[in-house]
């Protein structure tokens, strides 16, 4: 019945006839799990630091990461292959070694990498399903954090440890920790897409209750006004 985040062009994004979500159907296809915060985090550092988050399709992960305090951009892109296969299309093969992933560059004083980590498995994503999410189906809808260096190693693989410990998921996580080896920012139309297009239905039905959960669970964090790709390029 719902859209899917799968392959479409441009063209076919702007002719999908939009239809109402019944109330039935209002609840999300993964529900948010509260979960604890890391018990070991970075010390809150100077200036900007960079994470990449891979969860599923790339429009719900940048649109929660926009609504959390502290997070100064979050663009959609790939992460995990090389530059030259690095187009939607492409990376829609599965073949590429890409997963559809969120740059974050956030203020390390305001918010803290394991808080991230802690809304990014809590409510942006299920950290239990391999290679897909929802509908989305593929190795380029993969849980991975792509890390910028050893201390956000160390605090991701030792959260990741912790859940698993407390088993606070029903399955075990499969999300992979790997080094950044670059990451490419995805075509203009994925930007900003759940704010852009908030009755499509996939972004209804997958997306918006991700919002709501992260204003539910972590209103401390919760900021109304998105950080948006094209007003930070304004």
């Amino acid at each position: 019945m719902f859209t899917s985040c799968r392959r479409r062009s441009l063209a076919a994004f702007l002719a999908v006839t939009i239809f109402s979500i019944c109330a039935g159907a209002a609840a999300a296809a993964e529900d948010a799990v509260v979960i604890p915060p890391p018990d070991v985090d970075e010390a809150g550092g100077s200036g900007t630091e960079t994470a990449i988050f891979a969860g599923g399709c790339f429009w719900g992960v940048q649109g929660v990461f926009q609504h959390v305090k502290g997070v100064k951009s979050a663009v959609s892109g790939y992460a995990g292959g090389e530059a030259k296969t690095a187009q939607y299309e492409t990376v829609g093969t599965g073949a590429t070694g890409h997963a559809e992933s969120v740059e974050v560059k956030f203020d390390p004083k305001e918010v803290s990498y394991g808080r991230l980590l802690q809304i990014f498995f809590s409510v942006a994503h299920n950290p239990t399903q391999l290679n897909f999410q929802g509908p989305d189906q593929g190795t380029q809808y993969r849980s991975a954090l792509f890390v910028a260096g050893p201390e956000q190693r160390k605090v991701a693989e030792r959260y990741i440890g912790q859940l698993d410990k407390a088993h606070v998921f029903a399955q075990p996580i499969v999300t992979k920790v790997s080094d950044t080896t670059g990451f490419y920012p995805a075509e203009a139309y994925h930007q900003d897409f759940l704010t852009l297009n908030p009755t499509y239905p996939y972004i209804v039905y997958n997306d918006l209750p991700k919002i709501e959960n992260l204003k539910s669970l972590f209103p401390a964090d919760y900021r109304s006004e998105p950080v948006l790709v094209r007003k930070a390029k304004g």
